[in-house]
């Protein structure tokens, strides 16, 4: 027979297995009396897990969720970072445990955090050995998973974008980015939501942790197949470019940056310049593998541009300038 700290660890095992269970079928699966098994219940209701007895002809007993989460008590911050953390952070040849560790913690989470937490639905896609992320609000987290799942818009302020400002001087400003949300995704420590810009009409990845939501959620919509339609591969590509590039330029585009920005990556940078004569132009600074390279990811803009520097940049635009040249047939 077991000792009663063994059991008690034994009998909350079993709760945690399965909904229901007989009174009768414990007794017999800790080969002790059923008076006993009522005695240990009482011992784990006073240790603060919430199992109730069930009605029948058998009668039995039913780990129900509690306002806390005992032993440990967590707080509600503190519950969705371990769940969170057990759903996206598993060891390699540690997930069996990780998911059997979610489990019990979501058995016992009360229901206001139980259902928020299967809202969030997280793909996670490893390319380098992980590192320390930013700072990501947990709200904004299980917002915007929330969101995804019923499928409704969400508005927030996006510090870092490329936005193009509305109004001039000291009245400018950059209104709220309107997006369908389709997804959230974890890469090498960072938090990407994979969706759908309403005013740029194409899809965008925008980092959790330069978010911050305005209030309430937009209307419902219809969810597209993202491009592809996997989401692993399509967040892959679009970070592939994040990395510090070993050359970045600058240069002035005569188009708009709220055109332009779309073709930027995620390492680069696009701001709007005043008008010349009415024309539009903005100012980009790209990085690239090499000088040639970051050369030939200008005509790719299909716009006059003017390179600003340094002047590595500008020697490599001459030298494959001459080579375009010299590849024209004269005459032809």
């Amino acid at each position: 027979m077991l000792e009663t700290s063994g059991r008690l660890l034994t009998l909350l095992s079993l709760l945690q297995a399965r909904r229901d269970w007989p009174g009768a079928l414990l007794a017999d699966r800790l080969g002790v009396s059923p008076r006993t098994v009522r005695r240990d219940v009482d011992r784990l209701r006073e240790l603060g897990y919430p199992v109730n007895a069930t009605k029948g002809p058998d009668g039995g007993y039913r780990l129900a969720a509690g306002t806390d989460l005992p032993p440990l008590l967590f707080d509600d911050e503190q519950a969705v970072a371990v769940a969170v953390a057990l759903r996206t952070g598993a060891i390699p040849g540690a997930e069996e445990g990780a998911l059997r560790a979610l489990a019990t913690i979501r058995q016992v989470m009360p229901a206001r955090l139980r259902s928020r937490l299967d809202a969030l639905e997280v793909t996670t896609v490893r390319r380098r050995p992980e590192r320390s992320g930013e700072t990501v609000d947990p709200e904004t987290l299980l917002t915007m998973g929330s969101a995804c799942r019923a499928g409704e818009v969400v508005r927030f302020d996006y510090a870092g974008g490329t936005m193009a400002a509305v109004g001039e001087g000291e009245h400018a400003f950059h209104p709220p980015r309107r997006v369908e949300p389709h997804h959230l995704v974890t890469s090498e420590g960072r938090w990407y939501l994979v969706a759908f810009d309403l005013d740029r009409a194409d899809w965008r990845l925008f980092r959790v942790d330069r978010m911050t939501l305005r209030s309430g959620t937009g209307p419902r919509f219809t969810p597209r197949q993202v491009p592809g339609g996997d989401v692993a591969a399509f967040v892959a590509e679009r970070i592939s470019g994040s990395w510090p590039s070993p050359v970045r330029g600058e240069m002035v585009l005569h188009a708009r940056a709220v055109d332009v920005a779309r073709w930027i990556g995620a390492d680069g940078l696009c701001e709007p310049l005043p008008d010349v004569d009415g024309a539009p132009r903005c100012r980009v600074v790209l990085g690239s593998w090499s000088w040639g390279g970051l050369a030939g990811r200008l005509g790719g803009f299909d716009a006059p541009f003017e390179v600003v520097g340094p002047p590595e940049l500008v020697a490599a635009t001459r030298e494959l300038a001459g080579r375009y040249a010299a590849a024209v047939p004269h005459g032809g």
